[in-house]
């Protein structure tokens, strides 16, 4: 007992804070620039088509990542919950790299449907870009109250983490569906 009582007397908790804001916004502002770009002009070294469909791959495994630690904490197993947000986290940041690399080759690719489909496609997209960019900070504050171990802290703002974070990766998902007609 006198070495849990040693280990929390010498834990030091650290302020995420300022590095959670600058990761915050350097990510989505970079996203937001590259937006706005037109592509690299004649860039022929591969077929960039295939970068979409990793992105669609990476946020795959991240849903399957969230789902697998959200049951192992239904389940209290912090073990394998810790380990799956880390998976989910390491195949977001391979997505991060895919997703910045297409949108700096690459013109924007314009939806083609019409309809309720159009409209369909729109609501997934505004939706997701929206909650895509309110994850970062979520994802990294969860994460950060997690390390410093602020349970119930952690445990509140995972509540709105975890289904927002699901949704986002479903959603990347179900938007390459709906466009990868039109690349």
């Amino acid at each position: 007992m006198k070495s849990n009582e040693n280990s929390a007397k010498t834990f030091k908790k650290r302020n995420y804070k300022p590095m959670i804001i600058v990761l915050s916004v350097i990510l989505i502002g970079a996203i937001g620039v590259l937006s706005g770009m037109q592509g690299v002009k004649d860039f022929d070294a591969f077929d960039i088509t295939i970068l979409p469909l990793m992105n669609a791959i990476l946020n795959s495994f991240t849903f399957v990542f969230l789902a697998c630690a959200l049951i192992a904490i239904l389940k209290r197993n912090i073990t394998v919950h810790r380990r799956f947000i880390y998976a989910a986290f390491t195949t977001t940041f391979l997505f991060l790299i895919t997703y910045v690399a297409y949108h700096y080759l690459a013109p924007s690719t314009p939806y083609g449907g019409e309809g309720f489909m159009a409209a369909f496609y729109y609501f997934i997209l505004i939706t997701h870009i929206i909650l895509a960019a309110a994850i970062v900070p979520l994802a990294l504050t969860s994460v950060a109250r997690a390390w410093n171990m602020e349970n119930e802290r952690h445990k509140k703002i995972a509540r709105w983490t975890m289904p927002i974070w699901l949704y986002v990766s479903f959603t990347g998902v179900l938007v390459y569906i709906l466009i990868s007609p039109y690349y």
